[in-house]
């Protein structure tokens, strides 16, 4: 996707990764960038609308745990700006001691986000198509003891993902990639020790804190990549910099009567 002149709608963009990313794609022109998280960082905001005074940049609140909150957000970013061309889920917890929230947030708020998001984008609704992508993590694409709780949420917006990108959503117009970064400088993955639903040891080769990382201003750079490249229904790698195109295996097709 070529970003400018795009409207573009952010959940997630006042931290970490998503800030980074915010700060990328806004070179690239883009015509508006409404940003949906729970709280204002009225500072940040102000910098991007004096930096860039030829982009519409608005701020909208929202509980990603609330569906009604969901809706009325991108029923004000369609108001104001008539549609939206991206999409990009990148609100994220991690805390496997509260389970319910974890899945709220990294799943649940996801899957609302895309389906609601997608009546406003759909082609055969009157959209006019666009590209949602969702921000999974390795933790999705390979198993991960030690936050086993986020890791399932983070599988599963990994296979809803690759669930929207089928034929049965073609006509939508709406293309569906998911971006898995890897261990990244921010504070999502400080002290994960402290985070887990049960104490044990930590064999040397799972210790997060010896893991390289990544900075988060790579990643975002790696991500503003995916969005301008990425065909549906692929998945990416973003790990210590390096950016790969994930190939699943197909483990089961269905038998079929003759």
């Amino acid at each position: 996707m070529n970003l400018a002149g795009k409207n573009v709608v952010y959940l997630g963009g006042f931290g970490g990764i998503g800030e980074k990313t915010c700060n990328e794609i806004l070179e690239h022109r883009l015509q508006a960038l409404a940003i949906f998280d729970l709280t204002l960082n009225e500072k940040i905001l102000t910098q991007w609308q004096l930096k860039y005074p030829n982009t519409k940049i608005f701020y909208q609140k929202v509980d990603i745990t609330e569906k009604s909150q969901i809706e009325e957000a991108y029923k004000v970013a369609k108001e104001r700006l008539g549609h939206f061309d991206l999409v990009i889920n990148g609100m994220g917890f991690l805390d496997d001691r509260r389970i319910v929230l974890t899945l709220q947030i990294n799943l649940l708020g996801v899957i609302n986000s895309c389906l609601i998001a997608l009546e406003h984008m759909d082609k055969s609704k009157g959209g006019r198509g666009g590209m949602i992508v969702n921000i999974s993590s390795v933790a999705g694409i390979e198993p991960t003891p030690i936050m086993s709780v986020y890791s399932a949420s983070k599988h599963g917006v990994t296979a809803f993902t690759r669930c929207l990108a089928g034929p049965f959503f073609a006509s939508s117009g709406v293309s569906f990639v998911t971006v898995c970064p890897g261990m990244t400088a921010t504070t999502l993955i400080n002290n994960m020790e402290d985070r887990t639903i049960y104490k044990f040891d930590i064999p040397p080769e799972l210790d997060a804190n010896k893991m390289k990382r990544q900075s988060v201003q790579v990643c975002a750079k790696n991500i503003v990549k995916v969005v301008q490249q990425a065909k549906n229904g692929s998945a990416w790698l973003l790990d210590v910099g390096e950016l790969k195109e994930i190939e699943f295996p197909v483990m089961w097709i269905p038998p079929m009567d003759s």
